[in-house]
């Protein structure tokens, strides 16, 4: 047990129940549950009644904006108030009722973020119909799956997707009898419905289904399921994950709790950008959370090239992002501040140095260098439309470079959380003005428990002065089980706790550091493990580098890796070294590949690391891995076996020129 823990404590009675499991490190909980974990609202048993609630409360209010397009270009955020919303919803349950369609039946929505997801989604939970999105980002393939395993009996789809919906006929059909388009609807679309016994909706027609039906709103409990969320998985088929409506007011109603704690409560004039798949938890929960404020969600246009557009015009006052997105940011910023000339690369420079060294000694983000925030830094928040005040990192790692170089320029708290589909999103988070969390998740959202469990064949220990272990997780934001898959239930929840398979590391203020995956292990010819995602953390350091895969053959003793160099850090290596040519062709460069691995092996002796855990050869690809190849999950998680079927016959080289 680590001492001097400031934002956890440990729970004595939870802790007795695992003394029979030495493998268990004690149980913690956020200081912020110190009295036990927060309430949801009374009254709010669901997310309908989220919704209900807020247009009681709130029934003027803006709630869904799109930007309106008058002669092909983009103008200003036109909105729905929350009355209007509830009118239109109201209206599609009536219809998706007409249809047949009764509570606990499966309703699928597949396509980018807009308000008539929003809408589709509410009128599921008002009916008490399990909400069942499609993933925007794979392909006919898991479409097929979803739409067959969920038993998915109507669909809403975006226009441009319906014919990826009808990849999926005829296997499709044994289950789905209706289609809603979000716009219009082609003869030809109609026609090849029709073949198959199907009904297709343009989303107007639709809404004419329920003028004059009348249909009573069930009795929707706690526990009832409120959605099944695919999971995209690095193998094999995609996972149902069931998630109640208990989960997702529990996770409102702990999030609540810490930014009240944080002295960030959110109130109805915040604004949310809504460009993050709906199809996944993350995004999901974050639009509950402002829908349960009667804040305003603006939704992007679609186009990541268009995104600060986007952000400009809407100015949200809360930004969620993957890490991708903000290494995009880091990088656009990064490549200014190198163009900009001597005086006003020295300025930046001075700049940052002063606003870090006081961010570091204890001084808040906005009282570190008010001077510079308004002559410096200021440009970069009005490039985030001027009133972001939280920024928060989900999904995936963030790489830490990104995070500390965010937290001195972006006028912003950045926050890093942690959370996966089966735990509703929010586990951790890191608490602002706490330069010690910088790399960490932060610590536990106060409405869960959490303890270490030791893996001792990857030599992590949960009871060692520096806690480490697979973080297992226990509270009423967990899921209700896989559907129509037990086993697989089984697998992850023993006796009330989740296991989530990472692995952690407790520090001394109690934030968690993820530092492993436990399936990622492998063993060398020699005989020795290794953690791979803990050294493809520890190579991310690198800043030369993007993005790394490390691989190694257990029938080889060393290992190699794919990378994708940093652009900039590249060209500006081969013009200090007379090197010439493009990106790609300085990828070829056998010199480039001598100066990344040695900027590896730097950090790898910086680190410790043993020898075997060394890199000893690398290729470097200048396209960054991607979801089109199949080499990325929608969350930027690697497939690791789809990498090592992409880059096959370059490992085999990579192993045999080393000979």
């Amino acid at each position: 047990m680590v001492e001097g823990k400031r934002f956890v404590y440990e729970v004595e009675k939870a802790k007795n129940a695992t003394d029979c499991r030495p493998s268990v490190g004690p149980v913690y909980r956020s200081v912020f549950a110190k009295d036990g974990f927060p309430p949801p609202v009374d009254g709010m048993d669901s997310c309908w009644d989220v919704f209900r609630i807020s247009v009681e409360k709130h029934p003027g209010n803006r709630m869904l904006g799109h930007r309106e397009v008058v002669n092909g270009k983009a103008g200003k955020y036109v909105w729905l108030t929350y009355k209007e919303v509830y009118v239109m919803v109201i209206k599609v349950g009536l219809a998706i009722r007409s249809r047949g369609v009764e509570q606990a039946r499966r309703c699928g929505i597949y396509g980018a973020n807009c308000p008539e997801w929003i809408v589709s989604m509410e009128a599921c939970n008002a009916h008490g119909i399990y909400c069942v999105p499609l993933y925007d980002t794979l392909g006919a393939g898991a479409v097929e799956f979803i739409l067959c395993h969920a038993e998915v009996s109507i669909v809403f789809v975006e226009e441009k997707k319906i014919s990826e919906v009808l990849k999926a006929f005829p296997n499709a059909t044994k289950f789905l009898k209706t289609i809603v388009s979000f716009g219009k609807v082609t003869a030809e679309q109609r026609k090849e419905t029709e073949k198959f016994g199907l009904t297709i909706y343009s989303w107007d027609d639709f809404l004419l289904l329920g003028d004059n039906k009348q249909f009573d709103l069930p009795v929707i409990k706690k526990n009832d399921i409120c959605t099944i969320m695919y999971t995209s998985g690095t193998t094999g088929d995609p996972k149902g994950v069931m998630i109640s409506n208990d989960s997702i007011v529990t996770l409102i109603a702990g999030v609540e709790r810490l930014l009240q704690c944080m002295n960030e409560q959110m109130n109805e004039a915040d604004v949310y950008l809504s460009y993050l798949p709906l199809a996944h938890i993350f995004d999901r929960v974050l639009e509950e959370l402002f829908i349960s404020h009667g804040a305003s969600i603006g939704f992007w246009r679609g186009d990541a090239k268009l995104l600060i557009e986007d952000i400009g015009e809407l100015k949200p006052t809360i930004f969620c992002a993957v890490p991708r997105v903000l290494d995009r940011i880091y990088t656009g910023l990064t490549e200014k501040i190198s163009s900009g000339g001597f005086l006003k690369q020295a300025l930046f420079n001075i700049a940052y140095s002063y606003k870090q060294y006081f961010m570091q000694n204890g001084s808040k983000h906005q009282d570190a260098a008010p001077i510079f925030d308004k002559v410096v830094f200021n440009k970069v928040k009005q490039g985030l439309g001027g009133n972001v005040r939280l920024i928060l990192s989900g999904a995936a790692p963030l790489a830490t470079h990104v995070e500390a170089f965010l937290r001195v320029v972006a006028c912003a708290h950045v926050l890093q959380g942690y959370g996966l589909t089966e735990t509703c999103a929010g586990t951790f988070a890191s608490i602002p003005n706490e330069p010690s969390m910088l790399g960490s998740v932060g610590p536990p959202i106060p409405n869960v428990d959490v303890c270490l469990e030791s893996v001792p064949e990857m030599g992590y220990d949960a009871n060692a002065s520096m806690p480490r272990g697979e973080i297992c997780i226990r509270g009423n934001t967990l899921f209700s089980g896989y559907y129509k898959r037990e086993d697989l239930t089984k697998e992850v929840m023993v006796d009330g706790w989740f296991h989530t398979g990472d692995i952690g590391e407790w520090q001394p203020d109690g934030s968690m550091k993820i530092i492993d995956r436990k399936k990622n292990i492998f063993k060398l010819s020699q005989g020795e493990y290794v953690a791979v995602e803990n050294l493809e953390n520890i190579y991310g350091l690198v800043s030369e580098v993007d993005s790394i895969w490390i691989y190694g053959n257990s029938f080889k003793s060393f290992l190699i890796a794919i990378a994708n160099p940093n652009e900039q850090a590249l060209k500006h290596w081969a013009e200090e070294n007379g090197q010439s040519g493009d990106f790609a062709s300085l990828c070829e460069n056998p010199k480039a590949k001598e100066f990344i691995l040695g900027e590896l092996t730097k950090i790898a002796k910086s680190k410790k690391l043993k020898g075997f855990e060394f890199v000893k050869a690398i290729h470097l690809d200048p396209v960054p891995f991607d979801m089109e190849r199949d080499l990325l999950t929608p969350t930027y998680k690697k497939k690791r076996p789809q990498l090592l079927k992409y880059y096959q016959s370059i490992t085999d080289d990579m192993y045999n020129d080393a000979k």
